[in-house]
């Protein structure tokens, strides 16, 4: 995507020095675009934990790139026993997003299968693969696009041409991913159309993904959006002043149940009641094939009380602050996502197309995982 007409990826290798890791620092958005510089293992473990980075897709290609620089940096004499821990550490940053085990795996046994078995070609290997998970990230992003944007521009010919008004929930956009996004991607790939396309971004409490990202990177396309408050989607809803809602999802089960941003059940209830169809957009390594009952086994992270009892953003002097808006000895829980299950979904867009959010019809678009 581009960012005030240069274009960018989320991470990639420094054009000089491809040891040095480059991610956009999402923290410091919307109000300054910050690129900062990885060089090794605790580097990433630090983006991911600490939200430099986030986003099912963005997650498992750090932890790609982050496996290549703990390959550059393992000892010789103990180098499976230097990778193995890099690889539980990084693990341990975000349970929930499976992208981020899928990566890992990868790259444990693309290492295991370096020609020569030794350190460097244990590392170029680790390079190589870390790259092609970025770059396939970013392929099936725009492959999701391309489908998704069939469902936008059917709603578009029912309304002979009228706007299409679509409901989001936090970013699933291409800051969540290498490049193009899950939930935008079809988006994107309608408003390039010519489709009159007009977003609904919740803000996305408690790290305000949706008002400091998705806000910010729709605007940078030129797409018409409306920011909003996490619970006046089902007014609109009520009101006939959403047609479809799409989604992300950073852990899908085989069967359908998808795991998202904390309150994307609640638009999916919203939707249902209203009769509006409810899309989850996401690549295949989304997808948990070991897991059949989203509710009883995807992992839910529960992150700091801090980030739901303070606020940080820019003052009117131009200054970013944080600040306390709850009584400070309050307890407060902060559970980062929920599961929606597969039957309040109409659909899943996938890189291989739109399937139903039933395990046959998944597997038959995956056939490789029956």
């Amino acid at each position: 995507m581009k960012v005030n007409g240069t274009h960018y990826r989320t991470i990639w290798p420094s054009e000089n020095d491809r040891k040095v890791i480059r991610i956009i620092d999402q923290r410091h958005l919307p109000h300054r675009f910050v690129i900062e510089d990885l060089g090794c293992v605790d580097d990433f473990v630090v983006a991911i934990r600490d939200m430099h980075v986030r986003g099912a897709g963005l997650i498992g290609a750090t932890a790609g790139f982050g496996m290549f620089s703990a390959a550059l940096h393992a000892p010789g004499d103990r180098f499976d026993t230097f990778i193995e821990e890099a690889a539980q550490r990084l693990l341990a940053t975000r349970p929930t997003a499976k992208n981020l085990t899928w990566a890992i795996d990868r790259q444990l046994a693309a290492m295991r299968e370096a020609s020569s078995g030794e350190p460097d070609a244990k590392a170029e290997q680790a390079f190589v693969t870390a790259c092609r998970i970025a770059d396939q990230d970013a392929e099936f992003c725009r492959q999701i696009g391309l489908h998704g944007r069939e469902i936008i521009a059917g709603i578009s010919k029912k309304k002979q041409g009228q706007t299409v008004n679509i409901l989001t929930h936090c970013n699933a956009g291409w800051l969540a991913f290498v490049d193009y996004g899950s939930a935008t991607a079809p988006i994107y790939a309608a408003h390039r159309d010519g489709v009159r396309v007009h977003v609904w971004v919740d803000e996305t409490r408690p790290w305000n993904q949706g008002a400091k990202l998705t806000a910010w990177e729709l605007g940078m396309e030129g797409i018409p959006h409306t920011l909003i408050t996490d619970n006046a989607g089902g007014h609109l809803m009520q009101h006939g002043m959403v047609d479809v809602v799409i989604v992300g999802t950073d852990r899908t089960t085989r069967t359908g149940d998808a795991a998202n941003k904390i309150g994307t059940y609640l638009k999916a209830l919203a939707a249902r009641d209203c009769g509006i169809p409810f899309y989850v957009a996401l690549p295949s390594s989304t997808f948990d094939w070991d897991l059949r009952d989203g509710l009883k086994e995807i992992p839910i992270e529960e992150r700091s009380s801090d980030e739901v009892k303070y606020v940080t953003g820019r003052n009117r002097e131009g200054r970013q602050e944080t600040v306390l808006i709850a009584p400070a000895d309050t307890p407060a829980a902060n559970y980062a996502f929920d599961v929606t299950p597969a039957r309040l979904i109409t659909g899943l867009i996938t890189e291989r197309g739109i399937t139903a959010p039933e395990e046959q019809a998944i597997v038959q678009l995956y056939p490789e995982h029956i």
